[in-house]
């Protein structure tokens, strides 16, 4: 398979090599499914927008055209392919990895903002008018926030149709749709299909395709959490497991069959999940697609924080990472190619709760679990050891307000230190330093895991510039291989 990627002087993988649309073309012959998610491309003949990786017959190069995000291709009317089914790529790496207000554009809009606050909403969050927002947007992807936030939408409403059994009435509102009416619209324009069709059309069988003769939202939803590339789930469930806080979280079972499993305070309302540690594989007709998935239950007590829930664990488990890009710059090190070849795909894991990962990051297990039976917030319907939510800064600042913690929590509750997607990571990181009490090495813990920073290390002599933009993920090859300790 020939290789289309360039990468920068910094290392970050770049699109130099397929922004031209003949080597973009060349990425969609050779159907390099490293590409997904990276751009889409549409064929004027049939009127359907794909994935570099779709196993169709490949069109001829004067009938396609290329897209930088699958609203773009939905805003100049071609419809998704039901074959490749491109709406449901993992999210660009790009947007996990920038810090400028586009990447925290998208970060948001996939946490729902739009939905829940508009435009406006989203806008002020990133300290920008409206307008502004819009041109950059547009500008770059090729869809304002309005447009992305309807794609994300429509690929919400179309998993539920397809792998749940839920009512059209409540899938329609689960996915952030304002109305029914609304809801029809949309799907008829991005799959050419109606809701009732689309749902028709589900694959039957395998580990999603059933579904429950009775559903509720308590039943739970079943999900499969889609990544790129390859994967190496057990050193995350190793960490999330030696990290687990009694009440709030837990992971059962033994190793490579685990299951994490949690509680979320949503917008609203609460949720349980659970993640299944083996991954599963994605096959096309010509073979196994680079990538898989997680499998996932989400059991929430209001459907509109599906959308939530889900980019939540997805920033958890690190499942919108480049792999290929950063094994491709560490690989390179001398140290880091050892570790890098024995376990491909390393993930570097953030949090489902900035705000809670702060705390814990400062205060560590044993204590976060006291604060959590002392202040968290009892669920209405425990599942088994998962009892509570945890503290909310405003209530552990009222509760516990000397010392660092006190600090930390009255900062995070008046919006003086912001750890949300769309914070700026350097403004984090400098009111966090302001935080009296807080150290060097809670602060790039914090910045890595609830800020979602690849390019991270702790203050130390050994780590060197060539790791960079990728520090984050070489500590963490280093711990994986018993190198370094975790913080």
């Amino acid at each position: 398979m020939s290789d289309f990627r360039q990468p920068d002087p910094s290392g970050r993988r770049t699109l130099d090599g397929v922004t031209d649309e003949d080597s973009r073309y060349e990425a969609v012959r050779s159907r390099d499914g490293r590409f997904d998610g990276a751009f889409f491309f549409a064929v004027g003949t049939t009127g359907i927008y794909c994935r570099p990786s779709c196993p169709a017959v490949t069109p001829k190069r004067r009938n396609v055209r290329f897209f930088p995000t699958a609203a773009a291709a939905q805003g100049a009317g071609f419809r998704a392919c039901r074959r490749c089914r491109p709406d449901a790529v993992p999210g660009s790496a790009e947007w996990n990895v920038r810090a400028d207000v586009v990447g925290r554009a998208m970060r948001l809009i996939a946490d729902g903002v739009v939905d829940r606050e508009g435009v406006a909403g989203l806008a002020a969050r990133l300290g920008y008018s409206a307008r502004q927002v819009q041109r950059q947007l547009t500008g770059e992807l090729g869809a304002g926030p309005v447009a992305l936030a309807r794609a994300q939408r429509a690929h919400t409403a179309r998993v539920l149709l397809q792998t749940t059994g839920l009512p059209v009435t409540e899938i329609a509102f689960a996915a952030g749709f304002a109305s029914v009416r609304q809801f029809n619209d949309t799907v008829r324009a991005v799959y050419a299909a109606t809701p009732s069709e689309l749902r028709a059309a589900a694959p039957r069988g395998g580990r999603t395709g059933h579904r429950p003769a009775t559903p509720t939202p308590t039943a739970g939803i079943s999900l499969r959490l889609a990544h790129r590339g390859p994967y190496q789930p057990g050193p995350v469930f190793d960490l999330l497991e030696r990290e687990a806080v009694e009440g709030i979280e837990e992971v059962t079972g033994v190793r490579g069959a685990r299951t994490h499993q949690r509680t979320l305070r949503l917008p609203y309302g609460t949720g349980i999940t659970a993640v299944d540690e083996r991954p599963g594989t994605a096959r096309t007709g010509s073979g196994t697609r680079p990538g898989g998935w997680l499998d996932a239950r989400i059991h929430l007590t209001d459907l509109r924080d599906l959308t939530t829930a889900v980019q939540r664990l997805r920033r958890l488990f690190d499942l919108d990472a480049d792999p290929y890009a950063v094994d491709e710059r560490l690989g390179a090190d001398a140290r880091l190619a050892p570790l890098v070849a024995a376990r491909p795909g390393l993930r570097s894991p953030g949090t489902a709760d900035p705000d809670e990962l702060a705390v814990r990051a400062l205060v560590g297990r044993d204590r976060a679990a006291r604060l959590v039976q002392r202040y968290g917030k009892a669920l209405d319907a425990p599942c088994g050891t998962l009892t509570h939510l945890f503290p909310e800064p405003a209530a552990l600042a009222g509760a516990v307000p000397g010392g660092t913690l006190g600090a930390l929590t009255t900062a995070l509750a008046d919006g003086t230190v912001r750890l949300d997607p769309g914070a700026d990571r350097d403004a984090a990181a400098d009111a966090l330093y302001g935080v009296p009490g807080l150290d060097a090495r809670t602060v790039a813990v914090i910045r890595t895991r609830a800020l979602g920073d690849p390019d991270v290390a702790p203050p130390a002599p050994d780590v060197p510039d060539s790791w960079r933009p990728w520090r984050s993920y070489a500590l963490n090859h280093l711990r994986a291989a018993g190198e370094l300790e975790y913080p």
